[in-house]
């Protein structure tokens, strides 16, 4: 949080969202109402006012509503983001005097005093504020005094019915006021989506040869029928020749083997060219039309890094890092070297000309259509590059996102995302237990995070299969993509994933037989697939804003650490709460608490299984579920 403003009479702080003590605009979404809250307070008992003053993008006056108090000196007011950009904010607050002294009032005529004095103080208020007022507003003042000289009862329905024009006149002393904060209010492809991950070699409706972009176009109605709104492709670039590797990551490459495709560059070309066995230019732009036709977005991994082919290694060898022996250095993560990339050096000497050079990169791919970018490995690179390229990318071209692939140090992933990466990846892979995902999941639902940090929740890559999946059978599949659907607005699978592929290099987090090194061709309606329960997943967050909000997990208790339950909210809609059993293995059964604002009314009511349909009797305090892997392994629950 924030450390506010003070007058030395009224104190404002704890204000949020703010970033970075307002050096960075917090996150917002656009179409959603945004929380704004503080801690306003002051000595003694003065009842004191609240208001919100902000301005829309674009617009040059300022608008104004009411904060709400609320326990704990904390104050709270909703604005809707209507439109996409920067929205600016800041906080008042001043002494209430009329409401004040309407209070005291109330307490010294109920404990039998003489309140003749106060009486007169309440009159002397209320007729400076009648000489400010027009003469309609008069007209009700003098009703409400009228009724206090009466010595009739004095109740809040009295005040209330001058509340407002005592508010517009009155002195608001002891005024104090924030700095003044923003907000950046995103698309929504920045803060919800679906991501399905391809590899449009692999896309082929027969064996033996590379898929195409027009093997891709035949492709979007069947993940269109699985609900992904964004297909994620690796690089799409020409394939380096020099140590090529083939299956499973061998070098050599036998003959035929596509190699790898973050290995970037032939004689072909570069990060700006196609590998001509994936088609044309043309192909390719005829793919994110057609997708765009259908409702999909297509996303572009851009690889920061060249094989030993690329042309950039003889035209500008500076920009790379060398050996002793000046030879180019390879990339390595030790104890691991990988022959066939070299990493470039973002802090060479002329590292200017490099940076100008990737950032046309990423301006020749959105000249193309392209307005969604994975990076990868963004932590290998500088803050400041990623700083200057993100802030004159959005400058030119507000729609553009980048998601940052950073499987790093949680203040190296939260900096990045501070820095202007709009998505980032997460740790879900590897959270499995019960309190791993409470208390993950509940540190980025912190306002401190969710002002800024975007998860995405991949449930697999082509470089992770993780060891719950490789022995937890079909359950597996269905339990994680039910978490990673509703713990997150922003959620992906790998191709594969719904077929539920599986075998993996015995040890090891990784695909046997990767798709990373060969093409796979797979018959994508197998027996066994769960293709239509990923498709009611996405279809059930399609409709419900709760699933779409950002920093609104809450979990609740259940007594079976094999159960998790939590709650995703909306301020002004019901809560929406989802039910899983972890385990892929065993049945399980618990109570579970009922959300607080489920309990309002009656002892027992109906909820539907968002799932299923079906409708469920339910009660206050806890209910008892019971979940079977493969079966019914999670709820989606909405009280009805």
């Amino acid at each position: 949080m924030n450390k506010g403003y003070e007058t030395g009479v009224i104190k404002i702080d704890n204000i949020w969202p703010v970033v970075e003590a307002g050096l960075i605009p917090a996150r917002g979404q656009t179409g959603f109402s945004q929380q704004i809250s503080c801690r306003i307070f002051s000595h003694g008992t003065d009842v004191i006012r609240g208001q919100l003053k902000y301005r829309p993008p674009n617009e040059k006056s300022w608008k104004e509503i009411p904060m709400n108090p609320d326990k704990n000196d904390i104050f709270r007011a909703l604005i809707k983001l209507e439109r996409q950009g920067i929205y600016r904010f800041r906080i008042e607050a001043w002494f209430d005097d009329i409401m004040t002294w309407f209070q005291n009032f109330i307490k010294w005529m109920n404990s039998g005093e003489d309140i003749t004095q106060d009486l007169e103080s309440g009159i002397i208020l209320l007729n400076g504020i009648k000489r400010k007022a027009s003469k309609s507003e008069s007209a009700k003042i003098d009703l409400f005094l009228n009724s206090i000289r009466g010595n009739n009862e004095i109740t809040s329905i009295n005040i209330d019915s001058i509340n407002a024009i005592s508010q517009k006149y009155a002195f608001k002393r002891s005024f104090a006021k924030s700095r003044e904060f923003q907000i950046n209010a995103l698309p929504e492809h920045a803060y919800y989506g679906a991501w399905y991950e391809m590899f449009p070699r692999s896309q082929a409706p027969s064996e033996g040869k590379s898929g195409t972009f027009r093997d891709c176009i035949g492709r979007l109605p069947d993940v269109k029928e699985m609900g992904f709104n964004v297909i994620y492709f690796p690089p799409i670039h020409p394939i380096g020749k020099t140590n090529r590797r083939g299956k499973n990551g061998i070098i050599p490459s036998g003959k035929g083997d596509p190699g790898s495709p973050w290995a970037i560059g032939n004689a072909s070309g570069g990060h700006k060219a196609i590998n001509e066995d994936l088609g044309t230019m043309d192909d390719f732009r005829k793919l994110i039309k057609s997708a765009s036709e259908t409702g999909i977005e297509i996303a572009l991994d851009i690889a920061l890094q060249c094989s030993p082919d690329h042309p950039y290694v003889k035209e500008h060898p500076e920009w790379f890092y060398h050996r002793p022996d000046g030879s180019i250095r390879y990339a390595e993560n030790p104890p691991k070297k990988y022959y066939d990339i070299y990493p470039l050096n973002f802090q060479c000497e002329n590292y200017m000309e490099l940076w100008k050079e990737i950032k046309s990169i990423f301006e020749f791919w959105i000249g193309v259509g392209i307005r969604i970018f994975r990076v990868d490995n963004p932590h290998t690179k500088p803050f400041n590059f990623w700083k200057w390229l993100i802030d004159g990318i959005n400058n030119e071209h507000k729609d553009v996102v980048f998601l940052s692939e950073a499987f790093t140090k949680p203040s190296v992933m939260y900096e990045l995302s501070k820095l202007g990466f709009h998505q980032s990846y997460t740790y879900f892979t590897w959270k499995n237990y019960d309190w791993e995902i409470g208390e993950y999941f509940t540190e980025l639902s912190n306002p401190e995070i969710s002002s800024f940090f975007l998860p995405m929740l991949f449930t697999n890559t082509p470089d992770i299969l993780p060891y719950i999946l490789q022995n937890g059978g079909r359950p597996a599949f269905v339990l994680r993509a039910a978490l990673a659907a509703t713990l997150s607005p922003l959620w992906g699978i790998y191709s594969g994933y719904e077929l539920c592929e599986n075998a993996a290099i015995p040890g090891k987090e990784e695909y046997l037989d990767s798709e990373k090194f060969q093409i796979k061709n797979r018959n994508w309606k197998a027996p066994g697939n769960i293709r239509e329960f990923i498709g009611r997943l996405n279809e059930i967050r399609d409709s419900k804003k709760q699933l779409q909000r950002h920093g609104n997990v809450h979990f609740l208790h259940t007594d079976n650490p094999n159960i998790v339950a939590y709650t995703r909210t909306d301020p002004q809609l019901s809560s929406i709460l989802i039910v899983v059993n972890i385990n892929p293995n065993e049945i399980h059964s618990s109570a579970v608490e009922t959300p607080e604002d489920w309990q309002a009314s009656a002892e027992e009511f109906e909820v539907k299984d968002l799932i299923t349909g079906e409708n469920i009797l339910w009660a206050k305090g806890k209910n008892t579920v019971k979940l079977v892997p493969d079966y019914r392994c999670a709820m989606i629950l909405e009280r009805q």
